[in-house]
């Protein structure tokens, strides 16, 4: 519990309750360090800051290095919403055809019984390779060619395109070789150069050591929450945790895709390409992004075609995930609103990080969110605190 901590930045008219939810993260749930971003119609009307930029409070200094109004974290999984964006992107401008064979890029995909594997497939979670035979070593993991080439080789684990289940690491290759074998180039590149700085966003899958300085360290929560008394405590269904415990089931599989996993706070980890789960940004950039997904920005930019959008947002896969075991809703590189990923609303899409981080946008009420956090917690797609500060942009949209 931190009852001393200032929050930093500014709140428009009918958005304080979004203010109160963010301290309430840090005197209740023992949030360490995070910043909140919310657009309306194209323009910010939530920018919040407050805690330390480092879990653990030390910082590379020494001292207690403040949350700055630029910091940026590590997004895990939220990163998986830019890496989709990039694939929409090619589609959208007549490069990439989602109905193709994966193998019509990649011929090397083809192998074990993948030749039907489309690329709608990859986005939608259908593809059927969230799991590895034989998992990866970091080193192999933080090699593009070494990766996709175990991916390529790799036996679905059910028919192809007629199931869903969280590819939550491999889809790191999946998406990386998709738009490597298009266009030639990193997905690194392709949004630094199509998304990040068209809209001018501190936003990167691959860190340049220029910026290595404004990053955060992150830090686990311990099994209570984040942070002890009044913590995270939202516990698993007894098949879900059970699933997560099991060595031999998918879900563990999936996730134990790289074994064992890179330290995020590592200079190693943090310039690599995984577009799965390494990308890192601010909150205002995760917020503007999704804003630029639904309509124009300040400065008149968009990157979504209201087809493109369509695409997106429309349900791809329903049901019991075979992965995280609950049920799942996602459109093509984003997860729909639902019980196991509340958002605002019904027209909601986005993506989560695994242990906090959120984005998403609402193009019923022209909402777009961003919420970016040091302190990782257990949960997958529904965190305590960016819940909260859910329901209070939910009320002030109302």
């Amino acid at each position: 519990m931190n009852a001393d901590v200032v929050v930093h930045g500014t709140v428009a008219d009918g958005f304080e309750p979004v203010r109160d939810a963010f301290v309430r993260n840090f005197t209740a749930l023992g949030e360490r360090g995070a910043g909140v971003v919310v657009y309306r119609d194209g323009r910010p009307v939530v920018d919040l800051w407050g805690g330390t930029r480092d879990f653990d409070g030390v910082g590379t200094t020494g001292g207690a290095a403040p949350w700055e109004r630029g910091t940026a974290q590590v997004v895990r999984s939220a990163t998986k919403g830019v890496a989709a964006a990039a694939l929409l992107l090619l589609h959208q401008r007549g490069e990439l055809d989602l109905d193709a064979p994966v193998g019509a890029y990649w011929p090397e995909f083809k192998a074990r019984g993948k030749d039907r594997v489309l690329v709608r497939h990859v986005l939608a979670h259908r593809a059927g390779v969230p799991a590895l035979d034989r998992p990866l070593t970091p080193e192999q993991a933080l090699d593009p060619d070494a990766a996709a080439a175990a991916v390529a080789a790799q036996a679905p684990f059910w028919e192809p395109g007629t199931d869903h289940g969280y590819h939550a690491h491999t889809y790191s290759w999946l998406t990386g070789e998709l738009v490597r074998r298009v266009t030639g180039r990193s997905i690194r590149d392709v949004v630094a150069d199509e998304i990040a700085g068209p809209l001018g966003l501190d936003l990167w899958i691959g860190l340049p050591a220029a910026e290595a300085g404004r990053v955060g360290r992150l830090g686990r929560v311990d099994a209570g929450g984040a942070g002890g008394a009044g913590g995270l405590r939202t516990r698993p269904k007894p098949g879900v945790a059970a699933a997560y415990r099991d060595p031999a089931s998918l879900t563990r599989r999936a996730f134990d895709a790289v074994s064992p996993f890179p330290d995020e706070n590592s200079a190693a980890y943090r310039s690599a390409v995984l577009p799965a789960s390494n990308g890192i940004a601010t909150a205002g950039a995760l917020a503007r992004f999704y804003a630029a997904l639904i309509g124009e920005v300040e400065g008149g930019a968009r990157l979504f075609t209201p087809s493109t959008l369509a695409l997106a947002r429309t349900e791809a896969s329903a049901g019991p995930d075979r992965v995280l075991v609950v049920a799942t809703r996602l459109g093509l590189g984003y997860l729909l609103h639902g019980a196991a990923s509340p958002l605002l609303g019904p027209t909601s899409f986005g993506h989560p990080g695994r242990g906090g981080t959120l984005a998403f946008a609402d193009p019923e009420s022209g909402l777009a969110f961003g919420y970016v956090t040091n302190g990782m917690g257990k949960g997958v797609t529904a965190d305590a605190r960016a819940q909260g500060l859910v329901r209070a942009a939910r009320s002030a949209a109302a």
